[in-house]
């Protein structure tokens, strides 16, 4: 059996009634996966890279780790609050720092670690023009550090934030906890971003692709330019808002 360890903070937990409508990541990919993969959350909400090593919850999870699981890595949220040294990071200090020991620890372990840059705030202002940059450094921080240590990173900042922008304000309401909070995402926002997920282990291959359901070409692929970078790819303008479908991306099966 497969397993998928996914580390980061409440953007990935996996949670109970107790917090609904407020959907992990960890819940939204497994609506990509394959039946015999397994996949364990260990996010808690409110950690950083920093409380989340000082609480011991990384040794938890290397007692855990076998040969060929993936480890998912998505921090940030928390590393940026200055006010609160238990928790703040500095992006080119104590975040690669300590990003890079979780990554030591797979390796370690034969496990393959995947840096996850975090989910775009879901910011907008009083025109309805999508404010980015929500995470300052911290995304070009995780990416740099990938690059050092050539370990696959996806990109979840970027393509959020095009995302964002593509559907505006009133669409991109139901995919957050709207209007409590614009950084929890609904399930349908998790399975939206985690959409974006598969598609991007589908393209590492190998043990990152071997994990998920068949997706179809075109998979939650923005418009040519909507995402800033020259990485994505063309989206036929009639699919629109077809990608907040989530699930429905995936090819049917003769059993289902």
């Amino acid at each position: 059996m497969r397993r998928i360890l996914y580390a980061g903070d409440s953007t990935v937990t996996f949670n109970k009634f107790d917090t609904y409508p407020q959907t992990g990541l960890s819940q939204g990919l497994l609506l990509y996966l394959k039946d015999n993969v397994f996949l364990r959350s260990f996010a808690v909400n409110g950690r950083s890279t920093k409380s989340f090593l000082e609480e011991g919850r990384l040794t938890e999870m290397e007692a855990c780790f076998q040969e060929g699981d993936l480890f998912l890595i998505q921090f940030g949220h928390n590393d940026e609050k200055k006010e609160d040294p238990k928790r703040y990071a500095a992006p080119f200090g104590a975040y690669q720092e300590n990003l890079k020991v979780m990554i030591d620890a797979a390796r370690e372990k034969k496990a393959l670690p995947v840096l996850i840059t975090p989910v775009a705030r879901r910011l907008f202002d009083g025109r309805g023009a999508f404010l980015g940059g929500s995470h300052g450094e911290y995304p070009e921080a995780m990416k740099r550090l990938a690059e050092r240590e050539k370990v696959p990173v996806i990109d979840l900042n970027s393509w959020s934030e095009a995302y964002l922008r593509q559907v505006g304000d009133l669409g991109s309401r139901p995919m957050y906890v709207y209007p409590k909070d614009n950084s929890h995402l609904t399930y349908f926002g998790a399975a939206v971003m985690a959409e974006f997920l598969a598609k991007e282990l589908w393209k590492l291959g190998g043990p990152y692709a071997e994990v998920l359901l068949p997706l179809r070409a075109g998979c939650g692929e923005l418009s040519a330019g909507e995402s800033g970078t020259e990485e994505r790819s063309t989206m036929g303008s009639d699919h629109g808002m077809d990608t907040l479908l989530g699930a429905a991306f995936l090819e049917e099966k003769d059993e289902r």
